[in-house]
């Protein structure tokens, strides 16, 4: 599985990303400048967490805006894998790639810690990994992952099956506990919660592996 993660000013996941990304696929994968007008042929494009342009404007509104993301967007549209974590996700939904937006949270904090999810669907290439059901526990690091979507739109996710992650118990006020959403394919997933941060014992549990397994399972 090849791999790209794109990297803009202002992340400070990139290379937590690309750790991940290395000790299960074995090969490092390629770390792309928001400036750049390509993306290397790949089979997943990440877009990582982090405070992309200092969260100016809204998170994630400038660099959904930068040159690379039309390269994005047009990978996304041929069926390329994208995966959106944290401002990542936030970047998705302001380019439209992504339904939805992500909104200050409730309570108005920052939120740094573990919460429980649950996985509502293993059909996808991010899921697979899991169980359908399955309890895992991911950290979250935001102010601004409160998932908003008008009613019609929330019908259609759920109707759909485009809700990939479920808060088990709502750290930001989620319109349904929505913690990450497919788009219509489920080609394209973004998520408030950060994998990459529990891939070993050392950083306080695993639940994170399995998504990006899933992903070398389906893509490699």
């Amino acid at each position: 599985m090849k791999a790209a993660v794109i990297v803009f000013p202002g992340s400070n996941c990139d290379r937590d990303v690309a750790v991940a990304l290395t000790r299960v696929v074995g090969v490092a994968p390629a770390m792309i400048w928001h400036q750049a007008a390509t993306v290397p042929d790949v089979d997943l494009i990440v877009l990582p967490g982090g405070f992309s342009h200092g969260d100016y404007l809204r998170s994630g509104a400038m660099a959904a805006r930068a040159p690379i993301m039309r390269a994005v967007a047009e990978r996304a549209a041929a069926g390329v894998r994208v995966l959106g974590i944290c401002n990542g996700f936030q970047v998705l939904t302001e380019a439209g790639l992504l339904p939805g937006a992500l909104m200050r949270n409730a309570g108005l904090k920052f939120i740094c810690r573990s919460v429980r999810l649950r996985v509502e669907t293993a059909d996808s290439a991010f899921t697979g990994g899991y169980r359908t059901g399955q309890e895992i526990a991911l950290p979250i690091a935001h102010a601004d992952g409160n998932f908003f979507a008008d009613d019609d739109t929330l019908k259609r996710l759920e109707g759909e099956g485009q809700v990939a992650f479920r808060y088990l118990s709502n750290p930001n006020g989620s319109a349904h506990d929505i913690a990450g959403v497919f788009n219509r394919t489920r080609t394209v997933l973004g998520l408030m919660p950060h994998p990459e941060r529990v891939m070993e014992p050392d950083h306080g549990g695993t639940d994170g592996e399995a998504l990006f397994k899933g992903l070398m399972a389906a893509l490699g």
